[in-house]
């Protein structure tokens, strides 16, 4: 018997929720294909079996398990040692049932609708009326009594299932219905995560808007060759990503955090770009985001974010981030003050696009608006810096040009 341990999803991991069995107990698996997974505080792990052959169950979902447990067996054997699933065909006797037995033994399953009516001994009126009713003879079946069945018998019986649903419908709208269910480690661990960030830090979030006109532009007139060349769509998180990336260039102090009594500075930015998913939020990390183009930073998210929406991301692939960036704008959001992700000490909130108008030259325009937010650990990050990084992304993202000659060009040229 092959055994199928729980793998460690970290160092510091010992037990971990056997979340959920992708096969049944006394299937046919094969090598490499994914059987189970499982929950801990840091990430969601799929396991695949080692070997091909029948599975074994030993622990049902839910359970709590240690690290290194064995799960699961595997009896090795080859695709002809496969179930075929088919069960034996239902014994049907020849011969007329008896009234008594299509309704009450349970061994003649495969009897006809027909030869049911015929043994109940309806009256012709009572099938048309049935018909009309669109009743079966299933739904008279309790009221056989050995007679026949008349169509004052079939009116009651109508009546009485109206009444019944009616009844039903009632009482399902008077339920007030209360439902628990625990708490998946991840999300636990999360929770209390954000709790000590807000009682930890001295967090505040200072606002802006930006004008996508010229992003917008861009993304319209050269999104299908984009698409086309790279292979994947040109979004705005790779703008901000790049516009990001750049300006934390120009302000370490929003790329670094606090380690007990130390300030870490980060000569990269590591990106943690926060993705939803069913099992909760996580945030994998675009490496060396500072170096990247567009295009390389819009294929690393949706690599990364694939993989986060199967539960396939490492651990590595979620941890060592220096910032953050949070889209709450797929979902709607006009405004939000995103929460820091620890220990980074900033992050940044993008919001849904709005036509407003505004001032431009003297002149009221519709233009295409995005709020956007910096929620900051003012421990470490003065007003100074989080506004002018802020700043420096506004006007990035209106001026996308400049983010492949980040200096003014007019006062390079004047010696400014």
């Amino acid at each position: 018997m092959v055994e199928i341990k729980v793998p460690s999803p970290g160092e510091s991991v010992l037990t971990v929720t056997l979340a959920s069995w992708l096969v049944a107990d006394g299937d046919f698996v094969e090598r490499d294909q994914e059987v189970a997974e499982v929950d801990s505080d840091k990430a969601t792990l799929s396991i695949s079996a080692p070997e091909t052959g029948i599975i074994r169950i030993l622990f049902p979902a839910g359970d709590q398990v240690k690290v290194g447990e064995v799960i699961a067996t595997i009896a090795p054997g080859s695709a002809g040692d496969k179930p075929t699933g088919k069960k034996a065909e239902p014994v049907v006797k020849e011969s007329k049932p008896a009234t008594a037995d299509i309704f009450q033994n349970e061994q003649v399953t495969a009897v006809s609708g027909e030869e049911k009516a015929a043994a109940m001994h309806l009256t012709p009126l009572a099938r048309a009326w049935m018909s009309s009713e669109n009743l079966t003879v299933d739904d008279i079946a309790r009221m056989l009594k050995g007679g026949k069945i008349k169509r004052s018998d079939l009116q009651n019986l109508r009546q009485g299932q109206a009444e019944s649903h009616s009844e039903s419908n009632e009482m399902h709208q008077n339920e007030r219905i209360e439902q628990r269910e625990k708490m998946s480690p991840l999300r636990l661990k999360l929770s209390q995560r954000l709790v000590g960030v807000k009682n930890e830090t001295a967090m505040l979030t200072t606002f802006n808007e930006v004008d996508m006109s010229e992003v917008m532009r861009l993304r319209s007139e050269f999104g299908n060759v984009f698409e086309q060349k790279h292979g994947v769509k040109l979004g705005l998180m790779a703008f901000f990503a790049r516009a990001a990336a750049l300006a934390l260039q120009s302000f370490p102090a929003v790329n670094a955090f606090i380690d007990v009594d130390e300030v870490v500075y980060h000569d990269f930015v590591d990106l943690s770009i926060a993705v939803s998913t069913p099992k909760g939020l996580v945030v994998p990390v675009v490496r060396n985001a500072h170096r990247m183009s567009l295009a390389d930073i819009e294929q690393e998210i949706r690599r990364l974010a694939d993989k986060a929406r199967q539960n396939k991301l490492t651990l590595e692939e979620m941890t060592g981030g220096t910032f953050t960036i949070t889209n709450g704008g797929v979902f709607g959001s006009m405004l939000s003050t995103p929460i820091l992700n620890p220990p980074q000490s900033a992050i940044l909130g993008m919001h849904n696009i709005v036509e407003r108008p505004v001032a431009v030259n003297g002149k009221v325009e519709i233009r295409p608006i995005m709020y956007v937010a910096l929620s900051y650990d003012h421990r470490i990050i003065d007003g100074r810096e989080s506004v002018g990084f802020l700043v420096k992304v506004k006007e990035l993202i209106e001026n996308p040009l400049r983010m492949v000659m980040p200096s003014d060009p007019e006062k390079e040229l004047l010696g400014l």
